[in-house]
């Protein structure tokens, strides 16, 4: 099963984004960013509705319950 931080990780590199880039485009962190990849820690779900908006993919992609 894929966990959220691959997905997070996914989607970045799908648009060419660092993780910097990324953090700026939701409003958080780098740091934030490379603890949800490495899954270290999980994003709030505020970031996850913004992730989902930004990016415009569900809630259900971003948590590995289905494909694109």
């Amino acid at each position: 099963m894929i966990k959220i931080g691959e997905r997070i990780k996914e989607i970045r590199k799908l648009n060419n984004l660092t993780q910097t880039k990324f953090a700026k485009m939701i409003q958080t962190t780098q740091d934030s960013v490379s603890l949800w990849e490495l899954g270290k820690s999980y994003p709030d779900i505020e970031y996850v509705v913004r992730i989902c908006n930004v990016f415009n993919v569900s809630a259900d992609y971003l948590l590995g319950i289905e494909e694109i």
